[in-house]
């Protein structure tokens, strides 16, 4: 329900009379103020006190009083639902509020008759919202009229609360197909029936909600509240509630405690349920949380940037001014990810958990990053690292600067362990070339954040150009030891390498090959990476070696695997850990590159991202 931003004045469809009541004050043993019983709503006219006040976002002269359709007796109130787009208001809503407020303690029931100019579904009808807390709120939703009078109950779910309500009758209603209609309602008063009975209620729509693995300090809020009462047609029908006519217990309050409004306080490690109670009825449903403690998490911050502000477009960094972001968490479908500010030190970070996936927008304002060189995030997970993945993804609209119209264009980068590591900041620089799927920087829209770490502090997420050039290794690989007679070289100064081999077929790929002396020894240099494939000279036999070798360095990529190809193609990767310091050498079993065929193989193909080097590839016994 949306908040009242005006009221609307209907004096000239009906006198609203305001009726003054002499109320004590309770002084030293006087008695207690005491309000109207009044059960009337409108009967033939507004009941004594009411007033009519429309949301502020509706078409706020929809209500009338109308002398010619009623259900009894000489008029109806008349609510006219306006077409969509109407400029003067696209839906129908208000509240009916008593000045002064009334005493509902001695009825059980709302009732009304209703009927419509056709079948239409009205979006909420109910009693409790009295343009202010709205304490004790309850609604229907969803109530299906037609042409004909029916009646309909709404029943209260405990009385004995209702002894100075304000809020007598409130309703939200929408175009159908987005046409407009007319709805009636007429005879409406509370009343204390006899068929009103089988009261139950719930919280969380009914079930036993558990959640594990909770933080100290956290906090849940109890949702979906709901009754279901029996009505003189023998129908069970179901109602939402506010959180304040329910009673709510801790089984162990020591580690969590509950407040009137249904807010869970997590104070410790252990386990607690929660559950709750209206008018001393159980209710259905329960929270069950299992504490363990409080989170690790850094006691410093990220490292804090050394580029000149000049020199860098930032999303979220103390040490320079953030262009615009809408949000960080978009909250898409299926997206588990929760996130929170926090400060280190004085430091603003933004902390994700339960992090499968999250979107970060800044769509309103896409920036320009087409002089820049380099995405830079910090870092910090409590998680284990080992055979996890971070992923980056940035989103760039095209041209047009709106989503869709066929020039998005978008990008993922992955990154493994190392340089993940855990309960350490980490400093990702990742060159914006290696961001081989975009097409354009110049409208980026969106980043996406997602891997196998549930929970990651981030800091310091700018885009930067320092003028910097790649770094790329000053000494040569090592030369090789292996005994020739043992060794089915590919490419290395230290062997004969297969005969007629294409270092650089043409398979379509993006990368910038190059054949580079690096200490005066030849080596492989794959510029922006995003595949580069190796045509061996003929089809090999290596079923008799052990090891596929080759020594790689790499400062910038965050994403390197090397295939092993034979005729089919049939093919099978190998992670290679990126970045490296220094020269890496590797020696992998050909047992690792199964179901390749080792008798038949014809290719090498290389994927990843930023720029590689690569030195001695051969097979060895």
């Amino acid at each position: 329900m949306k908040k009242l931003k005006s009221i609307c004045s209907i004096a000239a469809l009906v006198t609203i009379l305001l009726m003054a009541v002499s109320c004590e004050k309770k002084l030293d043993g006087l008695k207690l103020a005491t309000y109207p019983t009044t059960a009337d709503v409108f009967i033939d006219g507004f009941s004594t006190g009411l007033y009519y006040a429309a949301y502020g976002t509706s078409k706020v002269t929809a209500f009338n009083v109308d002398y010619s359709v009623k259900y009894s007796g000489t008029c109806s109130m008349k609510f006219e639902v306006p077409d969509a787009g109407d400029p003067n208001g696209s839906y129908a809503g208000g509240v009916f509020g008593a000045n002064p407020a009334r005493d509902l303690s001695g009825y059980n029931v709302l009732t009304f008759w209703a009927k419509a100019s056709q079948p239409a579904t009205i979006v909420l009808v109910g009693f409790g919202n009295d343009m202010g807390t709205s304490k004790y709120q309850v609604s229907l939703a969803n109530l299906q009229v037609n042409s004909n009078w029916v009646e309909y109950y709404i029943p209260i779910p405990d009385p004995s609360l209702l002894t100075q309500e304000n809020g007598m009758f409130y309703y939200a209603a929408a175009p159908q197909n987005g046409r407009g209609y007319t709805f009636w309602i007429d005879e409406l008063k509370f009343e204390k029936l006899g068929t009103i009975a089988h009261a139950n209620f719930g919280i969380f729509n009914g079930h036993d909600s558990i959640v594990d693995n909770v933080e100290t300090g956290e906090e849940f809020q109890i949702s979906d509240f709901y009754d279901t009462f029996n009505l003189p047609t023998g129908v069970d029908q179901k109602s939402n509630l506010s959180a304040s006519y329910f009673t709510f217990t801790s089984s162990n309050p020591s580690v969590a405690t509950v407040n009137d409004l249904g807010l869970v306080r997590v104070a410790d490690t252990g386990s607690a349920v929660i559950t709750a109670k209206v008018a001393g009825t159980g209710a259905k449903g329960s929270l069950t949380i299992s504490v363990t403690g409080l989170k690790i998490a850094p006691t410093q911050p990220a490292p804090v940037p050394t580029i000149a502000g000049n020199k860098v477009i930032s999303l979220f960094s103390n040490a320079y001014t953030n262009v615009k972001v809408d949000s960080w968490n978009t909250h898409w479908q299926f997206s588990t990810a929760e996130n929170q500010n926090i400060q280190i030190n004085g430091d603003d970070v933004i902390r994700y958990k339960k992090l499968n996936f999250v979107g970060i927008e800044f769509s309103s304002q896409p920036v320009d990053a087409s002089a820049m060189a380099t995405f830079h995030i910090d870092l910090w997970t409590p998680d284990t690292t080992a055979n996890k993945t971070f992923k980056v993804k940035l989103i760039d609209f095209g041209p047009d600067g709106v989503y869709g119209g066929g020039d998005d264009s978008n990008s993922e980068i992955s990154i493994g362990s190392p340089p993940l590591s855990t309960q350490n900041w980490i400093s990702l620089n990742i060159p914006l070339s290696s961001f081989s799927g975009l097409s354009s920087k110049s409208h980026l829209a969106q980043l996406v954040l997602s891997g196998d770490l549930p929970d990651v502090y981030i800091d310091n997420v700018y885009f930067f150009n320092d003028g910097s050039t790649s770094p790329e290794p000053t000494t040569a690989a090592p030369v090789p030891t292996f005994n020739a007679a043992n060794v089915l070289s590919v490419f290395s100064d230290s062997y004969t390498n297969v005969a007629g081999t294409n270092l650089n077929p043409n398979w379509g790929q993006t990368t910038v090959f190059s054949q580079v002396p690096i200490a005066g020894n030849n080596t492989l240099k794959y510029k922006g990476l995003n595949y580069q494939g190796i045509q061996l000279g003929s089809s090999q036999n290596v079923s008799a070696m052990s090891f596929l070798h080759l020594d790689y360095w790499s400062a910038s990529s965050f994403s390197l695997n090397v295939f092993l190809i034979s005729t089919g193609p049939v093919e099978k990767s190998y992670v290679l850990p990126v970045p490296t310091s220094g020269w890496a050498g590797v020696d992998i079993p050909l047992s690792s590159f199964s179901p390749v065929n080792l008798a038949d193989v014809i290719q090498f193909k290389f994927v990843g991202n930023g720029d590689v080097y690569i030195d001695n590839i051969f097979f060895h016994k």
